[in-house]
């Protein structure tokens, strides 16, 4: 079957390892079943794995990607959730110290087929295209559970959103707009903060600008690079959430400032099948679709990658099968 794969990580130069071609069908253990693949969608992730972040060289050749919507062996059509927990495994399934993604410990999402827990696959409603539907797993999901899981976002709530033009990014604008919050958005370009504001950012700001007020709640993607601006950006009691630090882990804590202000610092990673469920409901009932920047066919996955390697992505990043 055709699938993007790595095969060697190379953490200075990620796009290396990266190939296209012919794999095996994948291996279906007891309880699990296929998926075939008619959209999958681009994460941070996976330049991750190319890197060998949570990708060790011992389980290389592997298919990347999280995120897939296909038909099933029925041809009920689906959305597959990526968070793989144990078998016998109870609750929140990000909890669950052996929880793995597809693309870590089992073949992923890029590829014809792809095999998952049964458990895993939720119907896809028919208001949402294979496309939107392959963009929620990851990126939108993460956006979701942060805002309303972690954060505690509520209507009329002040959000800023740092590093506005990634996918969790403009998930977090949409929804949270959605939701009758105030969003804000930083972003280091022009055209990222227009867009920011085009998706229902109230505001958009130059990274690291003073704010017209402190905000009640952060979302942190960035790390290093906007650390110290979302610690400072909140008001007394505030909550700063952090699912991700692409520009690096290990920021100055501002710990005076933290317990000053009675901050709270929650971290967040991804997000329960039952949250994937509630987010695809609030999608169909609110008219809330997915940001695509482009759509590419999965022969032309490199030319994605290289993308959202340049930086030059705003929303999500499809490809079909």
């Amino acid at each position: 079957m055709r699938a993007v794969y790595a095969s060697q990580v190379n953490r200075d130069d990620p796009l290396t390892g990266l190939q296209i071609g012919d794999r095996p069908e994948p291996e279906v253990p007891d309880g699990w079943t296929t998926v075939s693949v008619k959209a999958c969608s681009l994460n941070h992730h996976d330049l991750w794995s190319l890197r060998g972040v949570g990708l060790p060289e011992d389980r290389l050749p592997m298919i990347l990607g999280c995120d897939a919507a296909g038909l099933d062996e029925e041809g009920n059509e689906v959305v597959v959730h990526a968070v793989i927990s144990s078998s016998d495994w109870r609750g929140d399934e990000t909890l669950d110290p052996k929880r793995s993604l597809l693309s870590e410990r089992y073949p992923g999402a890029m590829a014809e087929t792809v095999a998952v827990p049964r458990r895993n696959l939720l119907p896809k409603p028919p208001e949402l295209t294979f496309e939107q539907a392959a963009c929620l797993p990851t990126a939108w999901l993460t956006a979701y559970r942060m805002l309303f899981t972690r954060g505690g976002v509520t209507p009329g709530s002040t959000v800023l959103v740092q590093g506005s033009g990634g996918g969790v990014a403009t998930a977090a604008i949409v929804l949270a707009s959605a939701a009758g919050a105030r969003v804000w958005a930083t972003a280091r370009s022009e055209e990222k903060r227009q867009e920011a504001v085009r998706l229902g950012a109230q505001e958009a700001f130059e990274s690291g600008a003073r704010l017209p007020e402190r905000v009640d709640v952060v979302l942190e993607t960035v790390g290093e690079a906007t650390w110290k601006h979302s610690v400072r950006s909140l008001k007394p009691g505030g909550t700063l959430v952090v699912s991700g630090a692409t520009t690096g882990d290990s920021p100055p804590a501002e710990l005076s400032r933290v317990f000053f202000l009675q901050l709270s610092v929650v971290g967040s990673t991804m997000g329960t099948r039952d949250e994937l469920e509630r987010l695809i409901r609030l999608c169909v009932e609110n008219d809330v679709r997915p940001v695509i920047d482009r759509t590419l066919p999965l022969d032309q996955a490199r030319d994605g990658f290289q993308s959202m390697l340049d930086g030059s992505v705003v929303g999500k990043i499809v490809f079909t099968i």
